[in-house]
């Protein structure tokens, strides 16, 4: 289960953030899958389970029903029934989220001790003083005959700050330590670019919570007046989040014009943005290249031309054996499933399937198939199996 161990005009928001002006309607379900062949040069076969409204996330539960988020602000509890049936419910005491631009709900990650707890955390973009900014949320799951699927007791635990003004680059991602006393979560620059260098800032930072939301940052960035919940600094738009089984935080984020990158996060390095990027801004302006002794954390792997990707996961099933341990991100842009090779603390390119929809997320199942999660309205799940 994951994490249990996601330019200021409108051709910006599609090339680099991978997010196009998404309807923010919220239409029902459309459940009428039908199996998928395998298309030739992918080892696996794709079957699609329902169609949902612009989805953005989801998180499976301990008995193999799953929360799926949609952009527009609903959230839905989704459950394959017999045969190629698939039955989903509302779910409801969700926060209002704006969802202009990139905006609106994003992450859901169910707690690690969700069998006893019952807790569910969450992302989303609001409007408040300022401008907008994301925030951080957690509820407990219920559901039953008489009042259907709902999220009660939901309390705030985190908010961006600075708010400020547009609607791009929130970010949003959540993912739990293995320590079982943390949280990270992530906030994109907003595109502005400066806050990601900002000490006092959380904008451009992946940040360390408690489990209720108390700042836990790097202490020894705090004891240089950082805020106190920045873990590391430097980002721009932070749209995956997941530890490996050795422990170790993967985060890949969107580049500007190129640069895309998968990082390895380590407490209290400075991964360069918009100090040092492998792209370059989106009028031609050169951005200084990543280079050793530069100060900054270089990434792990980098694209140029971009994959825009969407989520991030670490494959640790048993359907694909030779994939434990590895790197998946979802394409926008790309329209693909992007494998990334991980030895250690090292990774490099690996596979890139072409899947013809822009995909926003990606997912493991309890049985160790991978699932997807297509961008935009009637935006498809996908479950991939093994082929043959």
């Amino acid at each position: 289960m994951r994490r249990f161990i996601a330019c200021t005009t409108a051709a910006i928001l599609v090339a680099a953030c991978g997010t196009p002006n998404d309807p923010a309607n919220a239409g029902g379900n459309t459940a009428a899958p039908q199996a998928a062949g395998t298309a030739e040069g992918r080892p696996f076969q794709v079957t699609p389970v329902t169609s949902l409204d612009s989805p953005w996330a989801m998180t499976f539960l301990p008995d193999g029903r799953m929360l799926v988020t949609e952009k527009g602000g609903r959230m839905l509890l989704v459950q394959q029934a017999s045969g190629s049936n698939t039955v989903t419910w509302p779910v409801t005491g969700i926060p209002a989220t704006d969802s202009e631009g990139q905006g609106g709900l994003m992450d859901v990650v169910a707690a690690p001790d969700f069998v006893r707890s019952k807790l569910v955390y969450f992302s989303g973009s609001v409007t408040g003083p300022g401008g907008k900014g994301v925030k951080l949320w957690r509820g407990r799951f219920v559901h039953d005959a008489e009042q259907g699927a709902r999220l009660e007791g939901v309390t705030e635990l985190f908010s961006a700050t600075p708010f400020v003004p547009g609607d791009g680059h929130y970010s949003g991602r959540i993912a739990f330590a293995p320590d079982g006393k943390h949280l990270f979560f992530t906030n994109g620059e907003r595109q502005k670019f400066d806050p990601a260098q900002d000490p006092k800032a959380t904008l451009g930072k992946v940040l360390r919570l408690t489990l209720d939301g108390k700042p836990a940052g790097d202490p020894a960035l705090t004891a240089r007046g950082f805020h106190p919940a920045v873990w590391s600094y430097g980002h721009r738009n932070l749209l995956g989040l997941a530890f490996d089984a050795q422990g170790n935080l993967w985060e890949q984020e969107m580049g500007p014009k190129g640069g895309d990158e998968v990082n390895l996060v380590l407490p209290g390095r400075n991964y360069g943005w918009p100090k040092a990027s492998n792209g370059s801004h989106y009028d031609g302006r050169d951005i200084p290249d990543h280079k050793p002794g530069d100060g900054f954390e270089p990434p792990k792997v980098w694209w140029n031309p971009v994959i825009s990707p969407g989520g991030l996961m670490v494959y640790s099933g048993a359907m694909f054996p030779e994939w434990q341990g590895d790197l998946f991100i979802g394409g926008l842009s790309s329209e693909s499933l992007v494998h990334v090779d991980v030895n250690g603390t090292d990774a490099a390119k690996g596979d890139q399937w072409p899947m013809g929809k822009r995909i926003r997320d990606v997912e493991q199942g309890p049985d160790g198939a991978i699932w997807l999660l297509e961008d935009g309205e009637g935006g498809r799940l996908l479950k991939l199996s093994k082929a043959g």
